[in-house]
């Protein structure tokens, strides 16, 4: 195993793309310190590249409607940040349920975007606002929109020889805003089911999304439409196909495909009913 330890973006660019096949890039590691122990052997010939000392990746920047994540902007960082916590609250909500204080403190959100986890919580609440990531190579600067970034289980539009610059969010106005996490505890559990929603004030657009439901978070287009549509819901079962058509969840250790179908229509239930009058008691 071998470490490269850039200070700029430029180098840690040109590390990468010399690793070839054999490169990684690592942030705050704490996805790798779970992931060691069990595939030690599968590391042997990995080439690392730490960005823990490009310290311009560390900046949070909130300017023209636009707040910009660096790669190494960790959970902490935004629960501190006033005008991330303002102008994207879910983020915030998010932040404080992932894993411990010290997941917190060293966790990035670069880190749980490129991990690709299904349960991802910080991609959950990403995903429900408008957000792009940039990825940078030697090549320069590609823009995709989060919600097109995952094509499998752990699988991106990502190339080998790409590095996470920074998580772009667009500011909009918002009559909705929610964000809820099932697990067998609010933090430092993997998430059984968690579901995002908002709803632009401007245009009254939606966006749906769940995780632990799919092989990787999902945007919820059907969803979308019935809210779109103002289709009356008579309670939580009427949820169920339309869920159906957007995610298909599976049994696992943590729970059972009914109980995250069941769960997931009464949480959509619950939080729509209070807030759209043509939902249904």
């Amino acid at each position: 195993m071998r470490v490269c330890m850039p200070t700029t973006l430029s180098d840690a660019c040109s590390m990468l793309a010399d690793a070839g096949t054999a490169g990684r890039v690592m942030a705050g590691g704490t996805d790798l310190l779970v992931d060691w122990p069990q595939r030690a052997h599968e590391h042997d010939d990995t080439i690392w590249i730490d960005l823990s000392r490009v310290t311009p990746l560390r900046r949070i920047t909130c300017a023209d409607h636009v707040l910009r994540l660096g790669a190494l902007t960790t959970y902490w960082d935004v629960v501190q940040s006033e005008q991330a916590a303002e102008a994207f609250p879910l983020l915030k909500q998010a932040a404080r349920v992932v894993g411990s204080l010290q997941i917190q403190t060293r966790g990035t959100w670069a880190g749980n975007i490129m991990n690709g986890s299904p349960a991802a919580d910080g991609v959950l609440a990403l995903m429900a606002y408008d957000t792009t990531i940039e990825l940078r190579s030697t090549a320069g600067v590609r823009r995709v929109s989060l919600d097109t970034f995952y094509t499998g289980y752990r699988s991106t539009v990502a190339r080998a020889d790409e590095i996470l610059e920074s998580i772009v969010l667009r500011r909009h106005r918002y009559r909705i805003q929610y964000f809820e996490k099932i697990g067998t505890r609010q933090a430092q559990a993997i998430t059984k089911v968690g579901l995002a929603l908002t709803q632009d004030s401007a245009d009254h657009s939606w966006r749906v999304v769940m995780n632990s439901m799919a092989p990787t978070v999902t945007r919820c287009p059907a969803l979308e439409g019935v809210l779109s549509a103002q289709q009356p819901m008579a309670g939580p079962d009427a949820w169920l196909p339309i869920i159906d058509a957007d995610v298909s969840p599976i049994d696992d250790l943590r729970s059972t495909s009914r109980y995250r179908r069941v769960v997931a229509a009464r949480l959509l239930h619950s939080a729509l009913a209070d807030r759209c009058d043509w939902i249904g008691q």
